[in-house]
């Protein structure tokens, strides 16, 4: 498969703190990949060079184009970002989260895809007016899931998805995207701590250290390395 996202020496900075030192990676059309490591690795801020979200220099190419610009011009390009902590609009309907989540698009079938989403998330549909804060937190990482498909995106970034849920949120969450890689073909590039679920869910993984890419490898082959699982992935 042709890479669909591809890397080139990525760095970023926050004032004088480097965050990324030459990150490359690639992520292939209908692909999951996930990215490892420590609190302070760069993983959030790999994810944030690729949407525009913070300033970074070196290449990065979506189908062979430069992706240049800030968050608007990553989404007219096909990215969608669900950050850490949802980002949910609390204060806005379950619909109207949804409806945001078209705001790039110029096309006029945007009723047609909150049904289409709502097929994986059915309660959405009978709950389209209840406001996004009173959603348990659960439900709205499945809001922010289902905002972002909104924009019918071809590369899906997902940041700490994890985060504050229980064990079988987490596993229906994951289940899923999974679902929609399979039948839909989406391409998803995930930062996890949790570095169990994210392996089992990828085809991939790159693991970051102190803001460079340590090590990369089949989900499977990292998995079954345990100076790797100690070193890297904590079990």
């Amino acid at each position: 498969m042709p890479n669909l996202l591809e890397l080139d020496e990525v760095e970023a900075r926050y004032g004088p703190v480097q965050a990324l030192r030459g990150v490359s990676l690639t992520v292939d059309e209908g692909e999951v990949v996930s990215v490892l490591g420590a609190n302070g690795a760069g993983k959030t801020t790999t994810l944030r060079a690729i949407s525009g979200t913070v300033s970074r220099s070196g290449t990065i190419e979506l189908s062979g184009k430069a992706l240049k610009g800030g968050p608007e011009a990553a989404a007219r390009a096909g990215v969608a970002h669900v950050p850490e902590g949802r980002g949910t609009f609390v204060e806005l309907t379950v619909t109207e989260n949804l409806r945001l989540g078209a705001y790039a698009r110029r096309d006029r079938t945007i009723k047609d895809d909150i049904k289409r989403v709502s097929e994986y998330f059915p309660w959405m549909l009978e709950r389209g007016g209840q406001r996004a804060g009173t959603l348990s937190g659960g439900e709205q990482q499945m809001l922010a899931l289902a905002r972002a498909l909104m924009s019918r995106p071809r590369l899906l970034l997902l940041d700490e998805p994890s985060l504050g849920l229980a064990p079988m949120i987490v596993r229906e969450f994951f289940r899923t995207v999974r679902h929609l890689n399979e039948n839909e073909g989406l391409t998803v590039l995930v930062v996890e701590q949790d570095a169990r679920i994210a392996l089992a869910s990828s085809a991939r993984a790159y693991v970051l250290e102190v803001g460079r890419v340590a090590l990369t490898g089949s989900s499977a082959e990292l998995q079954g390395d345990e100076n790797v699982r100690r070193s890297y992935l904590g079990y």
